[in-house]
Protein backbone atom coordinates (compact mmCIF):
# COMPACT_ATOMS: atom_id res chain seq x y z
CA UNK A 1 0.00 0.00 0.00
CA UNK A 2 1.44 3.26 -1.04
CA UNK A 3 1.96 5.83 2.03
CA UNK A 4 2.68 9.42 1.66
CA UNK A 5 2.67 12.32 -1.29
CA UNK A 6 -0.23 13.74 -3.51
CA UNK A 7 -3.27 11.89 -3.89
CA UNK A 8 -5.74 12.48 -6.74
CA UNK A 9 -8.22 14.89 -5.74
CA UNK A 10 -6.77 14.74 -2.35
CA UNK A 11 -7.16 18.94 -1.02
CA UNK A 12 -8.42 21.79 -2.64
CA UNK A 13 -9.09 21.84 -6.63
CA UNK A 14 -6.42 23.62 -8.08
CA UNK A 15 -8.11 27.36 -9.00
CA UNK A 16 -6.78 28.36 -12.20
CA UNK A 17 -7.03 32.19 -10.89
CA UNK A 18 -5.45 31.99 -7.54
CA UNK A 19 -2.13 33.70 -7.04
CA UNK A 20 -1.00 30.62 -5.78
CA UNK A 21 -1.74 28.83 -8.87
CA UNK A 22 -0.19 31.76 -10.90
CA UNK A 23 3.39 31.39 -9.46
CA UNK A 24 3.33 28.11 -9.82
CA UNK A 25 2.48 28.87 -13.22
CA UNK A 26 -0.26 26.50 -13.48
CA UNK A 27 -2.28 27.09 -16.25
CA UNK A 28 -5.66 25.49 -18.11
CA UNK A 29 -5.98 24.64 -21.12
CA UNK A 30 -8.64 26.75 -22.70
CA UNK A 31 -11.68 24.31 -25.10
CA UNK A 32 -13.71 25.53 -26.97
CA UNK A 33 -17.43 26.22 -25.83
CA UNK A 34 -19.04 25.39 -29.23
CA UNK A 35 -17.75 22.22 -29.15
CA UNK A 36 -15.23 20.30 -31.47
CA UNK A 37 -16.00 20.93 -34.99
CA UNK A 38 -13.43 18.65 -36.82
CA UNK A 39 -13.95 14.82 -38.59
CA UNK A 40 -14.85 12.31 -35.83
CA UNK A 41 -12.67 9.54 -35.63
CA UNK A 42 -13.90 6.37 -35.93
CA UNK A 43 -15.08 4.23 -32.94
CA UNK A 44 -12.16 1.54 -32.21
CA UNK A 45 -14.23 -1.18 -31.05
CA UNK A 46 -15.26 -4.21 -33.64
CA UNK A 47 -19.22 -4.00 -34.29
CA UNK A 48 -20.35 -1.34 -32.02
CA UNK A 49 -24.31 -0.49 -32.11
CA UNK A 50 -25.86 2.06 -33.44
CA UNK A 51 -26.31 3.49 -29.84
CA UNK A 52 -22.78 3.34 -29.36
CA UNK A 53 -22.14 4.83 -32.69
CA UNK A 54 -24.76 7.90 -32.01
CA UNK A 55 -23.43 8.35 -28.33
CA UNK A 56 -19.89 8.57 -30.18
CA UNK A 57 -20.72 10.97 -32.36
CA UNK A 58 -22.31 13.42 -29.53
CA UNK A 59 -19.20 13.07 -27.35
CA UNK A 60 -16.95 14.06 -30.42
CA UNK A 61 -18.95 17.68 -30.84
CA UNK A 62 -18.12 18.22 -26.98
CA UNK A 63 -15.51 21.03 -26.14
CA UNK A 64 -13.46 18.11 -24.57
CA UNK A 65 -12.79 16.48 -27.72
CA UNK A 66 -11.37 19.31 -28.77
CA UNK A 67 -8.24 17.81 -26.77
CA UNK A 68 -9.21 14.33 -27.31
CA UNK A 69 -8.05 14.66 -30.68
CA UNK A 70 -4.50 15.88 -29.78
CA UNK A 71 -4.16 12.42 -27.69
CA UNK A 72 -5.23 9.07 -30.03
CA UNK A 73 -4.12 7.29 -26.83
CA UNK A 74 -6.89 8.22 -25.00
CA UNK A 75 -9.72 7.06 -27.37
CA UNK A 76 -10.23 3.75 -26.51
CA UNK A 77 -11.09 4.96 -22.55
CA UNK A 78 -14.07 7.14 -24.56
CA UNK A 79 -14.99 4.29 -26.31
CA UNK A 80 -15.18 2.31 -23.00
CA UNK A 81 -17.46 5.35 -21.79
CA UNK A 82 -19.73 4.97 -24.69
CA UNK A 83 -19.85 1.36 -24.36
CA UNK A 84 -20.51 1.48 -20.14
CA UNK A 85 -22.50 4.72 -20.83
CA UNK A 86 -25.12 2.64 -23.29
CA UNK A 87 -25.12 -0.36 -21.39
CA UNK A 88 -26.00 1.78 -18.19
CA UNK A 89 -29.25 3.12 -19.78
CA UNK A 90 -30.73 -0.44 -18.60
CA UNK A 91 -31.66 -1.66 -15.92
CA UNK A 92 -27.99 -2.29 -13.92
CA UNK A 93 -26.17 -2.77 -11.20
CA UNK A 94 -24.85 0.40 -9.45
CA UNK A 95 -21.30 -0.42 -9.58
CA UNK A 96 -22.11 0.21 -13.77
CA UNK A 97 -22.95 3.81 -12.92
CA UNK A 98 -19.88 3.86 -10.84
CA UNK A 99 -17.79 2.41 -13.83
CA UNK A 100 -19.32 5.26 -16.06
CA UNK A 101 -18.50 7.99 -13.51
CA UNK A 102 -15.07 7.09 -13.04
CA UNK A 103 -14.41 6.88 -16.64
CA UNK A 104 -15.90 10.20 -17.33
CA UNK A 105 -13.68 11.98 -14.83
CA UNK A 106 -10.62 10.09 -16.68
CA UNK A 107 -11.91 11.70 -19.86
CA UNK A 108 -12.88 15.50 -18.63
CA UNK A 109 -16.81 14.85 -19.06
CA UNK A 110 -17.27 16.02 -15.49
CA UNK A 111 -15.89 18.98 -13.32
CA UNK A 112 -13.65 17.39 -10.95
CA UNK A 113 -12.35 15.34 -14.66
CA UNK A 114 -11.65 19.06 -16.37
CA UNK A 115 -9.84 20.00 -13.47
CA UNK A 116 -7.90 16.66 -13.30
CA UNK A 117 -6.78 17.31 -16.99
CA UNK A 118 -6.09 20.70 -16.48
CA UNK A 119 -8.70 21.54 -18.79
CA UNK A 120 -11.45 24.84 -18.22
CA UNK A 121 -14.09 25.00 -21.04
CA UNK A 122 -13.73 29.04 -22.71
CA UNK A 123 -16.50 31.27 -22.60
CA UNK A 124 -18.58 31.14 -25.57
CA UNK A 125 -19.51 33.40 -27.45
CA UNK A 126 -22.69 34.75 -25.90
CA UNK A 127 -20.86 34.76 -22.83
CA UNK A 128 -18.40 37.32 -24.31
CA UNK A 129 -21.34 39.17 -25.60
CA UNK A 130 -23.28 39.83 -22.18
CA UNK A 131 -19.98 40.41 -20.09
CA UNK A 132 -19.83 37.41 -18.01
CA UNK A 133 -17.13 35.67 -19.59
CA UNK A 134 -14.75 34.28 -16.31
CA UNK A 135 -13.65 35.58 -13.68
CA UNK A 136 -10.49 37.82 -13.21
CA UNK A 137 -7.54 36.65 -11.11
CA UNK A 138 -7.72 38.43 -7.42
CA UNK A 139 -5.40 41.15 -6.70
CA UNK A 140 -2.64 40.17 -4.42
CA UNK A 141 -3.33 41.43 -0.54
CA UNK A 142 0.09 43.50 -0.64
CA UNK A 143 -1.61 45.42 -4.05
CA UNK A 144 -4.81 46.03 -1.35
CA UNK A 145 -2.55 47.16 1.17
CA UNK A 146 -2.12 51.67 1.16
CA UNK A 147 0.46 53.20 2.24
CA UNK A 148 -0.46 55.93 5.26
CA UNK A 149 1.79 58.82 6.28
CA UNK A 150 2.59 59.31 9.98
CA UNK A 151 0.88 62.78 10.50
CA UNK A 152 1.98 63.21 13.92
Amino acid sequence: MASGGARNRSGPPADPNSLTSGKKGLSFRALPAEGFQGIVPDMPFDDPSARELDVWAELWRTPQAAAWIDEPWRWRTVAMYVRWSVRSEGDVPAAFLGQVHRLGDQIGLTPAGLNENGWAIAPGEQAKATGTAGKPRKASSRARLKVVGNDG
